[in-house]
């Protein structure tokens, strides 16, 4: 019984994880890349995104830390 509670808990965690990565490529590409995108981001775009992905994972750790704390 404990594998399958670890399974089930390790495929909440990736479930979660996808979401969030969903959402930070939707919330920065729609941020960052504002002409249609060619082969390669220019220089600006690549620094937006690479910011914007930062602080979404800053934020987001903030987030659950908070939420953890609460339980």
């Amino acid at each position: 019984m404990p594998a399958l509670s670890l399974n089930i808990a390790q495929e909440k965690e990736r479930a979660t994880v996808n979401e969030v990565v969903a959402k930070l490529t939707s919330s920065c590409w729609d941020k960052c890349v504002t002409a249609t995108p060619g082969s390669k981001f220019s220089s600006s775009e690549s620094n937006c995104l690479s910011y914007c992905a930062q602080r979404y994972m800053e934020m987001s750790m903030i987030i659950m830390k908070r939420f953890q704390s609460m339980h």
